[in-house]
């Protein structure tokens, strides 16, 4: 693939997931009530608006504003701008590897953007089957996942096998 064409993609992948979120979180902020519950699929899925001032389900809500800021906003941005980096200048990634750091990325961006825009991220789905049940999310947070889920499938399922070594 050339590297224009490379390029291309990884900020078109970026920018899609960074704009799903956005834009679900906009529509979610306009038009929902806090605590709202509009319940889908027989109960099992839930949506409502909540804002998040931490990280993943709330973790760091308490922290002091100067460990906030160091937790959640400074390191996020190293991490995220230390990855887009990389993903431009490794020119041997794989194409799943790129595509699941682009969704980690994207979805980490989408994140951060509210974290210091609006000094909280807005979640707003829930999923509840009985026996497994879930925080409240966003789609940025279904970004991060997908792209882990391609990064774990591309290690562990896809992985091209090693060659048996021993003594013969």
């Amino acid at each position: 693939m050339n590297k224009l064409l490379r390029l291309f993609l990884i900020f078109a992948i970026l920018i899609l997931n960074i704009s799903c979120d956005q834009v679900s979180k906009h529509y979610v902020r306009n038009n929902f009530s806090y605590h709202d519950a509009i319940r889908l699929v027989s109960n099992h899925v839930t949506f409502t608006k909540v804002e998040n001032t931490g990280a993943f389900l709330s973790l760091g809500a308490d922290m002091s504003r100067p460990l906030k800021f160091i937790f959640l906003e400074f390191l996020p941005v190293a991490f995220l701008v230390g990855g887009l980096v990389y993903m431009v200048m490794k020119r041997k990634l794989d194409q799943l590897t790129l595509t699941g750091l682009c969704f980690v990325i994207g979805g980490g961006a989408g994140n951060l953007f509210d974290r210091l825009y609006y000094g909280s991220v807005t979640d707003f789905m829930h999923i509840d089957f009985v026996i497994f049940q879930t925080g409240v999310f966003n789609m940025a947070d279904v970004s991060i996942v997908v792209g882990l889920m391609i990064l774990l499938a591309k290690e562990y399922i896809f992985k091209p096998k090693m060659p048996a070594s021993g003594f013969h």
